[in-house]
C-alpha cells in the first residue's frame, strides 16, 4: 500500500492573528461597557426619592427667586448660555429653558432684554450665564457656529443666496447684514433670530467652575456683563 503524502498545515499570517486577536478583544470590552451601562441604568427606590427631593428643592429655590426684583441689564441685546445640564432639574425650570430655545448643554441664544426675558432668566438662573456680547463675539458666532433654519433643517451659513432667500424681503442679503441686525438689536432682530438655530458651543477647558452660585460672588452663573465675551472666546 503506497504511503499517503502528508498534507501541508494550513499557515495563518501573524497580520490576521493578530487583528483576530485585537477585534476579540474590542469585542469584549464592548460587551463588559454595555454590561455596566445597563447596570448602571437600573435605578434603586431610593435613586427615585433622592430625585424627586432634589427637583422639589429646586422648584422652591425658583419660587424664591421669583419674588426678588428683576435684575437690571444695561445693553438693548443679551447672549444666553446655558451651563448646567438637567441634574435635579424640577421639568417647569426646564420649560422655561426649552422656552428660551436652550434644549441642551452649552447651547446660546440672541435675545433683546425686556421684563419677560429677564423673569425667565431669573426662574433658570442657576442653569445659565448671560452678558453683553459685543460685536466681534457675535461676528465670530455667527460665522463659525450660524446654522440656518430651513423647513425644520439645519443649513451651514456658507451662501448668501440662502440668506437672501429666507430674509431678502427685509434687505437682509449676507452675514453682515445679520451682524448689522443683531448687533444693533434691529428692527428685524426677531426675524434674524427664528431664521438661525441656537448656537451649540464647545465646552471651555477652562473658565467653569461647575458652580450654581452667581458670577459676581465666584461661581459661574447669572450676568458677567462684559465679561460674557471672554467665556464666549473660550467656546467658540
Amino acid at each position: 500500500m503506497a504511503e499517503e503524502n502528508p498534507k501541508p498545515l494550513n499557515y495563518i499570517p501573524e497580520v490576521i492573528l493578530k487583528k483576530r486577536k485585537n477585534r476579540e478583544a474590542w469585542a469584549l470590552r464592548k460587551k463588559e461597557q454595555f454590561q455596566h451601562k445597563n447596570f448602571q441604568s437600573i435605578k434603586k427606590p431610593e435613586d427615585f426619592i433622592h430625585e424627586y427631593r432634589n427637583q422639589e428643592v429646586d422648584l422652591i429655590r425658583m419660587k424664591r427667586r421669583v419674588k426678588r426684583k428683576l435684575p437690571q441689564v444695561h445693553s438693548n441685546i443679551l447672549i444666553i448660555i446655558r451651563i448646567q445640564g438637567k441634574k435635579d432639574m424640577h421639568p417647569k425650570t426646564r420649560k422655561v429653558l426649552y422656552s428660551l430655545g436652550l434644549r441642551s448643554m452649552f447651547s446660546a441664544v440672541l435675545v433683546k432684554p425686556s421684563e419677560g426675558i429677564m423673569a425667565k432668566l431669573q426662574r433658570v438662573e442657576p442653569y445659565v450665564t448671560y452678558g453683553y456680547p459685543n460685536l466681534k463675539s457675535i461676528k465670530e458666532l455667527i460665522y463659525k457656529k450660524g446654522l440656518a433654519r430651513m423647513d425644520g433643517r439645519k443649513v451651514p451659513l456658507t451662501d448668501n443666496n440662502v440668506i437672501e432667500q429666507e430674509l431678502g424681503k427685509f434687505g437682509i442679503v449676507c452675514i453682515e447684514d445679520m451682524v448689522h441686525q443683531l448687533y444693533n438689536a434691529g428692527p428685524h432682530f426677531k426675524e434674524v433670530v427664528r431664521f438661525m438655530w441656537p448656537f451649540v458651543l464647545n465646552k471651555p477647558a477652562e473658565g467653569l467652575k461647575g458652580s450654581k452660585t452667581l458670577f459676581k460672588e465666584g461661581g459661574d452663573t447669572g450676568n458677567r456683563e462684559d465679561l460674557i465675551n471672554e467665556l464666549i472666546d473660550k467656546m467658540n
